[in-house]
């Protein structure tokens, strides 16, 4: 292989960054360009490894704190244009990430057509939108981002000016301005309906438009016309767990802020049409259908007498008018001057636009049928429905347990279900079951947290009426550990007729989904579930519905037992989770809560997809995407268009390739995983749980406790007031270690493990033929690429108090310098990222910049926590966690 690539190579990153540095000296002034420029061109010569450049001082200490917060910002706003230009180049994505590659790539393994419509007739591909709280930026800064971005778009097209008369070039610097001049952090922290409206306007002002288009494109490709089985989700609104935040209130504001988005956008695309349909009935012949609608329009405007399309538009319209005051409870924005009936379903809408277009396609050569934004429309309205993306709740089985153990106390059914066994409580739960009587009494007081549960199972029933049942469609438990964990929450939704008993309320019940979370409770997934599939109360409803949901945790399985025994773990779940599907004749859809960072699952989803094991896909998968990963891949319409697409590409070829691992090699592969696995976790849980010290150098070494005054979510950083590591939630363990560039948990125990493993052409083997261990090997690579050991000493200096600290840095350290070595053997690479050139690059354009802000981070760490209080250092440390974050880029 040849030399490293140098990090000079976008034009887009020099354009960008150009204009960033006259913005720096015309609006900081010329000694902060000159500061700022002699830090970079100094760390981007010690990176490069110029002869001479470790002597050269770095500049840091000349930094006043003014200078100090004005530097941050710089050093971010280029990371943050830098990541802009890599999107737009395509660094991140996968070139034969498309539907039509995937095809292609079928169609060569002899899967035809026929098999891949069975398949996309019963999918189901869901993104799931989250608010765990790794999104470090404004919102205001994104609009900005975007803004440069959609301009960058008409340079691209070479447009001097955009549609509204200003010069390309201008309104770019204008923005870049406009973002020097924007306050990076919060003032205040966020609520939760400031993180419903930040989702919608993903929602809105992306999904919308992007999915509509991109089922157009696949159509062609697959030439006919496939079902809706790309969907959005959200938690947003709608997760309680650990979050005191999300209410009954929060459900029926995320769910109305939807539904008015959507309904309004059905009614803005009706009324363009209207305006482009001028049929004339003297010029063209008028179905009976489409002269139906037009008479029950009740639109007697002389004008349109002889133009039934608008005349039945119109009615149309009226009728959107009149589902959004019933659904949203208030006026739309521009009222119908008709009266109209509102619509009881979606699909009653769609019926009517399918008659429209049934119309137009009927006369001449049907060429007024294949109007796009028709077909568009009634594409959004099978896709969409009135509630624009279907909301989750979530709530932890402690709380269950709570709940249920004072409804049954209070209703007389059991003194104290908490003293119960297991079996006793199962027993119990089932007897529930097989009727339909709520447990709750309208006239006791109960509790606030019981209280508060029955409100939200009632506020769900009630949207759920207005919206329809995709509205809401699944309650998730975190934490799931037991089969009576199931059936309490199937007891909680009785309460307000979301579940009901007998097998025809099977396809109209919310389902109900364990999520399994540490490696205990992934052990144990499979016989939870081959006892819930066989109860009579539950088995024949899941039938009828035809699937059932199990959602596997990245986050708090990689806290629990380290990268590689988590992901070992994860892939065995899903495996021993198959025949108990299959015997069960149902569909298994399998819901990956990943995170941005490969300590939580993150890296590429397509890559992730396709590496899952075979038959565990099969059309149906949700993940989740949160923080900064949402605003990374769905920013933009391109952005968002190229990566629903990966997703959709990946489902296909993970559930019809062919199995590229042969019997022998599987169990080969098998045991190995097993040995790897198994030194790994010991290795792991020796460092993190068994070093008594190992949490007190953590939180002295780490920003953890400067990450938790950001105001960044509205949910508590621990579920507890606890300091125990098993309490702290899995975002600030791992976005802490990626501020400490140690990234510990995407990569502890794995150097040990390769290590102590005897057969290393096994483990090449491995890499070249298992998709799931390449991807593996894959994101720890990445990860390792962007630590730093000599920058992670100089955090570990901030313990130095703390009993142990040398030891347990060493063990660190050298656990780094193992994963390293062990990777590259592996691999049979020299450095790493050798075989992947572009993410090489892109990772050493950032290290230079990161660098100086680590050290200004560690250097204000150490003057907060010796007392000073001057408010610019809290500040600083503030901006350099954002400012690293962005660099990084999937760092939570």
């Amino acid at each position: 292989m040849g030399p490293p690539i140098q990090i000079s190579q976008n034009p887009d990153i020099r354009y960008l960054g150009r204009i960033l540095g006259d913005v720096i000296r015309a609006y900081g002034g010329d000694k902060l360009f000159r500061q700022t420029e002699y830090i970079r061109s100094a760390s981007v010569d010690r990176h490069r490894g110029i002869a001479g450049a470790e002597a050269i001082d770095p500049g840091l200490d000349a930094l006043s704190l003014d200078d100090t917060i004005a530097f941050v910002r710089g050093f971010m706003l280029f990371s943050m244009l830098a990541n802009l230009a890599e999107d737009r180049q395509g660094i991140a994505a996968e070139p034969e990430a498309t539907v039509a590659s995937a095809l292609e790539k079928l169609r060569s393994d002899g899967i035809d057509g026929r098999a891949v419509t069975a398949l996309l007739d019963a999918a189901l591909v869901a993104p799931v939108l989250t608010a765990h709280p790794t999104e470090v930026r404004r919102k205001s800064v994104l609009d900005h981002k975007n803004r440069i971005a959609d301009l960058m778009r008409l340079r691209d097209a070479g447009l001097d000016e955009t549609p509204e008369g200003d010069v390309v070039e201008d309104a770019i610097r204008r923005q870049i301005v406009l973002l020097w001049q924007t306050r990076p952090l919060r003032t205040e922290k966020l609520f939760v309906a400031d993180e419903i409206d930040n989702a919608l306007t993903y929602l809105q002002g992306v999904f919308l438009p992007v999915v509509p288009k991109l089922f157009a494109r696949w159509e062609k490709d697959l030439g006919q016309r496939p079902a809706g089985f790309l969907r959005v989700g959200s938690w947003i609104g709608g997760d309680r767990d650990g979050n005191p935040f999300v209410t009954a209130e929060t459900l029926r504001h995320a769910t109305g802020r939807n539904a008015a988005a959507v309904i309004g956008h059905y009614a803005d695309a009706v009324h363009a049409l209207g305006a482009e349909l001028s049929v004339s009935s003297r010029l063209a012949p008028v179905p009976e259908a489409v002269e139906a609608l037009a008479e029950a329009s009740g639109d007697s405007a002389a004008s349109r007498s002889d133009e039934p399309y608008r005349r039945a538009l119109s009615g149309l319209y009226a009728r959107l008018c009149a589902t959004y005051a019933a659904i949203v409870g208030e006026e739309p924005p521009r009222a119908s001057a008709l009266t109209g009936e509102p619509y009881a379903a979606p699909a009653d809408f769609r019926r009517d636009l399918v008659t429209i277009a049934n119309g137009l396609a009927a006369g001449g050569e049907g060429q007024l049928g294949s109007i796009g934004a028709l077909g568009r429309l009634i594409r959004a309205v099978e896709v969409f429905g009135f509630h624009l993306a279907t909301l989750d709740m979530r709530q932890n089985s402690a709380v269950h347990e709570r709940v249920i153990a004072e409804l049954l106390s209070i209703s007389g059914v059991c003194a104290d279900y908490r003293a119960l066994d297991e079996e006793a409580r199962i027993a119990l739960l089932t007897a529930e079951l097989r009727g339909d009587r709520p447990l709750a009494a309208a006239w006791h007081e109960w509790s606030e947290e019981t209280a508060g549960e029955l409100a939200i199972v009632h506020a769900a029933a009630d949207i759920r009426a207005r919206l329809g049942p995709d509205a809401i469609c699944q309650w998730i438990i975190s934490m799931a550990q037991t089969l009576s964990d199931l059936l309490e929450v199937h007891v909680l939704a009785r309460e307000a007729g979301l579940w009901r008993s007998g097998a025809d309320a099977g396809e109209t019940n919310l389902m109900v989904v364990p999520l399994f979370e540490t490696i205990a409770d992934l052990d144990e997934a499979p016989a939870i579930m081959a006892r819930y599939f066989a109860m009579p109360e539950i088995g024949p409803q899941i039938g009828r519905r035809g699937h059932q949901e199990v959602m596997i945790g990245y986050s708090d399985s990689n806290k629990d037992g380290g990268y590689l025994t988590s992901t070992w773990g994860l892939h065995q779940a899903s495996q021993a989770l198959t025949p108990v599907f299959d015997a069960a004749d149902t569909a298994m859809q399998l819901f990956h809560g990943r995170g941005g960072a490969v300590g939580r699952g993150g890296g590429s989803a397509f890559a992730a997809i396709r590496a899952q094991p075979a038959g565990t896909v099969q059309g149906r998968i949700r993940i989740t995407e949160q923080g900064e990963v949402i605003a990374a891949k769905y920013g933009t319409i391109d952005s968002a268009a190229a990566n629903l697409e990966a997703m959709v590409s990946a489902s296909l070829l993970a559930s019809l390739e062919p199995e590229s691992l042969n019997e022998a090699n599987c169990g080969r592969f098998t045991a190995a995983m097993d040995a790897l696995s198994d030194t790994a976790f010991g290795t792991y849980r020796g460092l993190v749980y068994d070093t008594p010290t190992f949490r007190d150098f953590f939180r002295a070494m780490t920003p953890i406790a400067e990450i938790a005054t950001l105001k960044i979510g509205s949910r508590p950083s621990s579920r507890t007031k606890s300091t125990a590591i098993e309490d702290l939630r899995a975002i600030p363990w791992v976005f802490s270690w990626a501020q400490a560039r140690t990234m510990l948990p995407g990569w502890y125990g794995t150097g040990e493990a390769f290590a102590a493993f005897g057969d290393q052409a096994l483990l090449a083997d491995m890499a070249q033929s298992w998709p799931f261990f390449a991807a593996l090997l894959d994101n720890m690579e990445m990860v390792l690429a962007k630590s730093d050991m000599g920058i992670a000493a100089r955090y570990a200096e901030l313990a130095a108090h703390v009993d142990g600290h040398d030891t347990i840095f060493t063990q660190v350290r050298d656990g780094w310098n193992r994963a390293h070595d062990g990777l590259l053997s592996i691999t049979g690479q020299s450095r790493l990222l050798e075989k992947n050139p572009a993410l090489e690059a892109s990772i050493r354009l950032r290290l230079p910049y990161i660098e100086p802000l680590n050290l200004l981070q560690i250097e204000l760490m150490k003057r907060h926590r010796a007392g000073e209080t001057d408010p610019r250092i809290a500040e600083g440390i503030q901006l350099t966690i954002n400012a690293i974050a962005t660099a990084l880029r999937n760092s939570g």
